[in-house]
């Protein structure tokens, strides 16, 4: 069931979501060569918690034949797409690492993920994250009332086809509210004026994954947590939390 919330639990919404903006920069900052995954989860947890607001992915588990997710952060390093686990990995000059964390305030939740260059990547890293991000803004601008879902999943596709990305299969966005992930489900391809139709008071997590090789094939870990590329090429993500409202997309995961 699609929920729309109020402006008061939009505001909380927000406050959530600046401190996963704030968490999102403090790590990236910290994503140095030499640094271990688990370090920057424990600095997010200290960022998250010092700020009054409780992480959000720690202890997720979608179904009973999934272990909890250990960490506050998903960190996905090349060729990772999405829910890396914190572990001992350090830190390599020229890596691509993807840094996905949410927070929540009395209940409400937030999301959002960036893709940090560790050092100095090669042109190709640059490119790819760049695409990314741009397929996020562009799934965002379709985010006004009387639009349709599929808007927003064929603007994020074609951003991917016109840099020739692929687009990880049968992931994407997510409602969000008093819960991490409701309804409804967000493609990253799709066709316009298609699905649900936009209305005012919908948050959605928007988080376009693209892949380097040009196709959307993974395979899981054996964390059975996170995705990985099937051809070992690297990957980007990017997300936010945004609210739909009569003046236009409000996104909320920002300082």
């Amino acid at each position: 069931m699609v929920s729309l919330k109020s402006h008061s639990e939009i505001e909380l919404m927000r406050a959530a979501g600046r401190v996963v903006a704030r968490t999102l920069r403090v790590t990236a900052a910290a994503a140095v060569p030499g640094v271990s995954l688990i370090e920057l989860d424990r600095l997010a947890a200290d960022t998250i918690r010092a700020a009054g607001a409780e992480p959000n992915f720690l202890g997720q588990r979608p179904h009973c034949s999934v272990p909890p997710f250990p960490g506050v952060l998903c960190l996905s390093v090349n060729d990772r797409i999405v829910h890396g686990v914190p572990d001992d990995t350090v830190l390599r000059e020229g890596d691509l690492l993807s840094i996905d964390g949410g927070a929540a305030v009395r209940g409400y939740h937030a999301d959002a993920a960036i893709t940090v260059e560790v050092g100095k990547v090669d042109a190709a890293a640059t490119r790819l994250s760049r695409a990314t991000k741009e397929g996020l803004d562009a799934g965002i601008a379709q985010m006004i009332p009387g639009a349709r879902l599929g808007d927003i999943s064929y603007a994020i596709q074609e951003v991917a086809k016109a840099h020739g990305y692929g687009i990880l299969h049968g992931h994407g966005g997510h409602g969000i509210g008093t819960s991490l992930h409701e309804d409804p489900h967000v493609a990253n391809e799709g066709r316009p004026g298609r699905g649900y139709r936009l209305r005012e008071g919908l948050v959605l997590a928007i988080e376009p994954m693209y892949l380097e090789g040009g196709t959307g094939d993974y395979r899981i870990l054996p964390d059975q947590w996170t995705l990985a590329t099937a051809d070992g090429r690297r990957a980007a993500h990017f997300e936010h939390t945004v609210a739909i409202t009569a003046d236009g997309p409000q996104i909320l995961t920002r300082e």
